[in-house]
């Protein structure tokens, strides 16, 4: 099976597609992740991958590029469930549900006029062996985006990560970065449909920065390892997709949950078995 898969990737250029998409989209997840873990934002990146829905359709009935209606619907959720959350008696995560699941059945109400349910079915869950040349470029120059906004401003998201009092107290905008982290994630939320559809995207944004949590307390060796883990991911699932078969989102996502898993049961200094080891040496040494 191997050895087909490498046939298929230096005589199928479909194959040489996705695999460079999807590492791209490993690359940049991985980064963004790790920011969106330390800051418990994980129910606002579910948010706006399932919010982007409705742009993509709308620009599919206006013939212009999902691109550019799904990063408008995205960029406007999150200034929409702060401006609920401000103006209301509503907690975050319940203005979050609100806007997320309305955009949500908005968008598969707006999918059912434009298109099929076979595109329908793409959308929510990725065809990444059906990637363009035009996705891939796209995915490329995001990918730039994040990894050179995540190098220049790396100082002031680490702060606001772990110390956001300290970082008002130096005059910086806190709102203005987490909406420029908001943005960022939309980017790559919306370059991740091709790959893992807007179901799957939270997974590839949370799973492999969750993982490297398990790992490191050091906010530079986690970034790394996300990366690595979404990269892995990426390149083990879509292996697993074109030599199987099999759903390439789903695989690829499932790939990501592995890693998780076997971090979460054998890490060194936070991995469960170890917390069972401590507790039965407390319970003898007692």
């Amino acid at each position: 099976m191997l050895h087909d898969f490498f046939q298929g990737l230096i005589n199928y250029q479909f194959l040489q597609n996705a695999l460079i998409t999807s590492i791209m989209v490993g690359i940049s997840a991985g980064v963004i992740g790790s920011f969106i873990i330390l800051r418990g934002m994980s129910l606002m990146g579910d948010a706006i991958s399932h919010a982007v829905l409705p742009g993509v359709a709308i620009s599919y009935m206006l013939g212009s590029s999902y691109i550019i209606g799904a990063t408008f619907f995205g960029i406007f959720s999150a200034a929409l469930i702060g401006f609920v959350g401000k103006h209301s008696r509503l907690k975050n995560d319940t203005a979050i549900g609100i806007v997320f699941s309305s955009f949500f059945a908005l968008g598969i109400i707006l999918i059912s006029f434009a298109q099929s349910a076979t595109d329908l079915y793409h959308i929510l869950f990725g065809n990444v062996l059906a990637v363009r040349d035009s996705d891939m470029y796209l995915t490329a120059i995001v990918m730039i985006i994040v990894l050179l906004a995540v190098v220049l401003f790396y100082k002031q998201l680490k702060l606001t990560s772990f110390a956001p009092t300290m970082a008002q107290s130096y005059g910086w905008n806190i709102g203005l970065i987490n909406y420029g982290l908001m943005f960022l994630l939309t980017l790559v939320a919306v370059t991740s449909l091709q790959t893992v559809g807007t179901i799957l995207v939270i997974a590839m944004l949370i799973t492999p920065a969750a993982t490297a949590y398990q790992l490191t307390n050091r906010l530079s060796v986690m970034v790394g390892l996300s990366t690595l883990f979404g990269v892995l991911s990426a390149i083990i699932g879509l292996y697993f997709s074109y030599s199987y078969n099999l759903p390439s989102g789903a695989t690829i996502v499932m790939t990501a949950a592995v890693f998780f898993i076997a971090a979460f049961l054998f890490s060194p200094s936070k991995g469960l078995i170890q917390q069972l080891r401590k507790d039965a040496s407390s319970a003898l040494s007692s």
